[in-house]
């Protein structure tokens, strides 16, 4: 973009800096993610989850920033899991796979035992474009009483390409004994 921002009353960011929002009640992850809307302006940026910790060799974000570079739009992380742990993640709705990276065609947050599109679960990283933003500014709560990213990704779907990256490292969920 070229020009800093000073979304803090004075403190200056740049382009492609690290930046962390706090999110003043614990409404979901969507909300979490709107909360920095007047950071992230009308550029693509990443989101990182703490609690999952990714190690590889390149790097998880690294290889969804390379494969960004190809194929733009949306992109989000995947792991495959077992059948019985689906419901306890995002999963996507497969459609065309090109080596790691497959065609998001939908979403269902946590969707019921045994009903699952795929075993392919959405972790804690993402790389999103804007518009985003305005899909979450109107959503309602969705799975567990919470403003969910993934309905509002979901709602994106078919408007811009949407992939997932099969992430070939290890993760481990922090969250998880």
């Amino acid at each position: 973009r070229g020009k800093s921002l000073d979304p803090l009353g004075g403190t200056r960011f740049q382009p492609g800096a690290l930046v962390s929002v706090r999110q003043q009640e614990p409404l979901g992850l969507g909300h979490a993610v709107w909360c920095a809307r007047d950071i992230v302006g009308d550029e693509p940026f990443a989101v990182l989850l703490a609690d999952d910790l990714m190690v590889g060799e390149p790097g998880c974000l690294r290889r969804m920033v390379d494969a960004y570079d190809r194929v733009g739009g949306n992109l989000i992380c995947a792991q495959e899991v077992r059948d019985d742990q689906a419901h306890m993640y995002g999963v996507i709705t497969p459609g065309s796979r090109d080596g790691a990276l497959t065609e998001v065609r939908g979403l269902v947050e946590k969707p019921a035992p045994g009903t699952a599109p795929s075993n392919l679960a959405v972790i804690g990283r993402y790389i999103l474009q804007p518009e985003v933003m305005r899909v979450l500014e109107g959503q309602g709560k969705g799975a567990g009483g919470e403003v969910q990213l993934t309905d509002a990704m979901a709602a994106m779907i078919g408007d811009q390409p949407f992939h997932g990256l099969t992430f070939a490292g290890t993760r481990y969920d922090c969250g998880d004994k």
